[in-house]
């Protein structure tokens, strides 16, 4: 990690807190409760409408007008597949398909080979209930996703090929709040 990465991600916890200092959940109906979404309080300078994505914290906020921002807990890509950078959101998909990537199915075959056709949308695809494709401009869709998924275990782990995961009921909830052009920062790891 550089200088300048290092200096990116500390602006990222400076902006919406560390991990300790976050608003505690509430439990209910029996969800753990780093899994529910919480508003929380940001620097008044930090635009609205806005998704970052702080990765030493396994966090996702969708910034709200007034220094406000619904705090989700996210798995993040796992170790030399999470991509920092700005990103739009450039499409949104409910029960959106899924294909495993050329470089996946090369990295691990024994995991994603059996999948290179495709799998519907549904229940048991690997995306969820839905999901936030990011585009850069000039590059187009980058592959990498904001989605959901019904494997809570990776919530809070580095494990993806890259997208950033939310269990289902949150990503239904991130999905409506977010209209399309939306800007996204994957904020680089400082925590090496």
């Amino acid at each position: 990690m550089d200088r300048r990465q290092l200096i990116a991600g500390s602006a990222a916890l400076a902006l919406f807190g560390s991990h300790e200092a976050m608003a505690q959940a509430v439990a209910s109906s029996g969800i753990r409760p780093d899994f529910l979404p919480v508003e929380v309080r940001t620097r008044e300078d930090v635009a609205p409408n806005e998704l970052h994505v702080v990765p030493d914290t396994f966090m996702l906020y969708w910034t709200m007008p007034g220094g406000r921002a619904m705090r989700y807990m996210a798995g993040i890509g796992r170790p030399g597949l999470y991509e920092p950078g700005e990103f739009y959101v450039g499409a949104k998909k409910e029960w959106p398909s899924w294909t495993p990537t050329q470089a996946m199915i090369e990295r691990e075959p024994e995991s994603y080979k059996q999948f290179e056709d495709g799998v519907p949308g549904g229940p048991n695809n690997p995306l969820g209930a839905r999901a936030l494709y990011l585009f850069q401009p000039g590059r187009g869709d980058t592959f990498l996703r904001i989605h959901g998924t019904n494997a809570p275990n990776t919530i809070g782990r580095a494990v993806s090929n890259g997208c950033a995961r939310l269990v289902n009921d949150q990503i239904i909830d991130l999905y409506e709040r977010v209209p399309l052009k939306s800007r996204v920062v994957l904020h680089p790891k400082t925590a090496v």
